[in-house]
């Protein structure tokens, strides 16, 4: 497990905005009383959400909230990857899947495209606007190779369309996520190729049931008790 520790330069304080805070107070609400330091990770997540990062002064102020001991709340963030520690591009996270099913299919040649436009992985671009980083699997193994921009999962990629799509967020007009050859969720390339039959669907092929399978006999009008 590599060291993850907090950015060496922080800000001198941070505050949660109205719309963050109605957001962490809402998280707060699921949990029974005395049961708040549950909304931790919930919590932390509307920092990073807020900031693009998790900043010291940011785990402080979620500490005081929850009424958690501050180690406790950095214990937290430094454990789960999803949380940055440091600022990220102020146009896009890139996340490039480097587990087997991806690198079998050329994740590889996704990372040289983001080694080449943007300089060492888990560091801002030198302009600023893109962070780039390689995960552990992001669970879209079958449309591999596949990348996480943000929010999104762009999927089925080739180094060429990665190369579209990266200059599509820095100009600012993001397509659509999923998969850049169409596919419907993880269906077969092309399209499926069995089950093609309509009437397997719209209910032509069914047939009538005699009995319910399982279902006590009937008694001709006689109810169960009366017949014992």
């Amino acid at each position: 497990m590599s060291v993850r520790r907090l950015a060496a330069n922080q800000p001198d304080s941070f505050a949660f905005s109205a719309e963050s805070l109605k957001q962490g107070k809402a998280w707060i609400a699921r949990f029974p009383e005395g049961r708040q330091q549950s909304a931790v990770i919930p919590m932390l997540w509307i920092v990073q959400k807020q900031q693009g990062w998790v900043s010291e002064p940011a785990i402080r102020v979620v500490a005081e909230i929850l009424g958690m001991p501050v180690i406790r709340v950095y214990e937290v963030a430094t454990f789960y990857t999803m949380f940055m520690l440091e600022p990220v591009g102020s146009l896009a996270l890139v996340q490039v899947c480097g587990t087997t099913p991806c690198m079998l299919r050329g994740a590889n040649d996704l990372k040289a495209v983001c080694q080449r436009r943007f300089g060492d992985r888990d560091h801002m671009s030198p302009d600023g606007k893109v962070t780039w980083q390689e995960v552990e699997c992001l669970g879209a193994c079958s449309n591999a190779p596949m990348a996480a921009i943000n929010d999104y999962y762009y999927e089925d990629l080739t180094p060429e369309i990665f190369e579209q799509i990266l200059d599509e967020f820095i100009a600012g007009k993001p397509r659509a996520p999923g998969s850049v050859i169409g596919r419907q969720g993880s269906a077969p390339e092309g399209g499926s190729a069995v089950l093609q039959d309509a009437s397997l669907f719209d209910g032509s092929a069914a047939k009538a049931l005699k009995a319910l399978p399982n279902a006590e006999p009937k008694t001709s009008g006689v109810t169960k008790e009366a017949a014992q």
